[in-house]
């Protein structure tokens, strides 16, 4: 069976401790390979590597660095095929989708990141003839990347890509449940001959590898994206150390649908922002607020749409959605619908575990599912499922929908859908979100700086956010 191991100093290494743990395929539920159960010693030999070869790597001129990191792209490209699968076996998301966003995304990533790297510019103020100050932007050391599971190889290269472009070295953890990619990535270091010591993935469980890696006295700056509660023990451990961290965490995000949007595109938009990936994203719409007067006939439809997904084998491009990915989440999402009922929510359609026919029998699928009459305030509608399930909720007006959609701890994204254009800007500017798309969802521009308010995170990443994040201002002043 398939080991997968850590990648520290160039090479492919078993766990100190020599054991591993059990990885299922979400897709079949059964076991295909094993991951490295790595601890704090592994994190110690990583971040050695990292901080040795950061001696070279921060040193190296920008186009060196861009030239490392675009062989890194071009090579992640010459896998593309065995990704794709790859990631949908691991995670449990269709094929096509990993095909049209995941490995994708992944290698322009470093493509992004290595350009803006070099087009990064210096702040220069002239103090009247007195005195010249301009800023150095200069790399941080160690970067900690902390990855989650629902987009595997996306999340992990949106890290670590601007952290090797502004000259830093990185050790990476995936998430334990989805390690495939990242195990596939370190093998395309390998395999270029990429500098040693640069990028180190040591895999393992979070409350032993994350743990060790986001309190290590040599890793000065922490960028991770993961669930609220963990990002909340990551900045209890790195905040009194003085670390730079960067949280990008839950959402519970609000689509608002008022009665002048374009009907059927706001419905499909809907459908889109409840369901993509199994609605394992963190900037999914799993809360619809429908404006009184089209509620009734924008929720039928909502619902016939709705019911036409396929959920099915990852492998067919007719599947809209695939597993989720895992038992334990799995379990937990059906928990969490089982919450909605005993709130007195009404099923509209979906609400079970899908049991497929075949090698698939075993797979964590669960029917996509629509909830009426729940209050905006219940548990339901404040706290992040994380799967296929929304809540629809009608609405009188503004002054009501934007006191709703501000009523979680979370400020990650909203959607808003209107032909309105200054009402469009009024509502955007009072929801408390990190990004707000007007007549769209997920309309990604990797210049933009993305992260959340409130419990939704810390830091802005993306752009050349991401650069400043990976590095440290330093002002020198010259005297004339």
């Amino acid at each position: 069976m398939l080991k997968i191991q850590n990648f520290i100093n160039g090479e492919l290494i078993q766990p100190n401790s020599g054991d591993y743990f059990d990885n299922s395929s979400p897709v079949t539920g059964k076991i295909y390979s094993q991951v490295s159960d790595s601890d704090e010693t592994d994190i110690d030999n990583a971040v050695a590597s990292a901080k040795e070869a950061f001696k070279t790597w921060s040193k190296l001129p920008k186009k060196e660095r861009y030239d490392h990191i675009m062989r890194l792209a071009t090579e992640i490209e010459a896998h593309f095929n065995e990704m794709v699968e790859a990631e949908s076996k691991d995670n449990g998301k269709p094929e096509w989708l990993a095909r049209a966003v995941d490995i994708p995304r992944a290698s322009e990533n470093f493509r992004f990141f290595a350009t803006a790297s070099l087009h990064f510019d210096s702040e220069i103020h002239e103090m009247d003839g007195k005195a010249l100050n301009y800023t150095l932007r200069q790399p941080v050391g160690v970067v900690g990347c902390i990855s989650p599971w629902n987009l595997p190889l996306y999340l992990l290269t949106w890290k670590i890509a601007p952290a090797l472009a502004a000259g830093n070295t990185v050790v990476a953890k995936p998430s334990e449940v989805t390690p495939m990619t990242a195990f596939m990535f370190s093998e395309i270091c390998k395999k270029i001959n990429f500098p040693k010591g640069v990028i180190n993935v040591v895999h393992g469980f979070g409350h032993k590898v994350g743990d060790a890696l986001s309190k290590h006295p040599d890793v000065p700056i922490i960028s991770f994206t993961g669930g609220t509660a963990t990002g909340e023990k990551i900045a209890a451990v790195a905040t009194p150390m003085f670390k730079k961290i960067s949280l990008e965490l839950g959402g519970k995000n609000p689509n608002i649908v008022f009665e002048d949007a374009e009907f059927n595109k706001s419905v499909d938009m809907a459908v889109k922002a409840a369901f993509s990936n199994q609605g394992q994203i963190c900037l999914c719409g799993s809360r619809l607020f429908v404006q009184n007067s089209i509620y009734e006939k924008f929720r039928d439809s909502f619902v016939e749409k709705t019911k036409s997904l396929k959920v099915g084998n990852p492998k067919n491009d007719d599947s809209n959605l695939g597993a989720v990915v895992s038992k334990q989440h799995m379990e937990k999402i059906l928990e969490c619908i089982e919450l909605a009922k005993s709130e007195g929510g009404e099923i509209l359609t979906g609400g079970k575990r899908l049991i497929l026919d075949g090698d698939l029998s075993g797979g964590y699928y669960i029917e996509p599912t629509i909830i009426e009459n729940l209050s905006h305030s219940c548990r339901t509608n404040q706290e992040e499922i994380f799967g296929p399930v929304v809540s629809i909720i009608p609405f009188a007006n503004e002054s009501e929908v934007i006191e709703m959609a501000n009523s979680t701890k979370y400020g990650l994204s909203a959607s808003i859908f209107t032909k309105d254009v200054s009402k469009a800007h009024r509502v955007a500017a009072a929801i408390d979100s990190g990004i707000v798309w007007v007549n769209t969802w997920m309309l990604r521009d990797l210049r933009i700086p993305f992260g959340g308010m409130k419990s939704s995170g810390v830091g802005r990443e993306g752009g050349f956010k991401s650069l400043e994040f990976f590095t440290e201002p330093k002002n020198v002043c010259i005297k004339i």
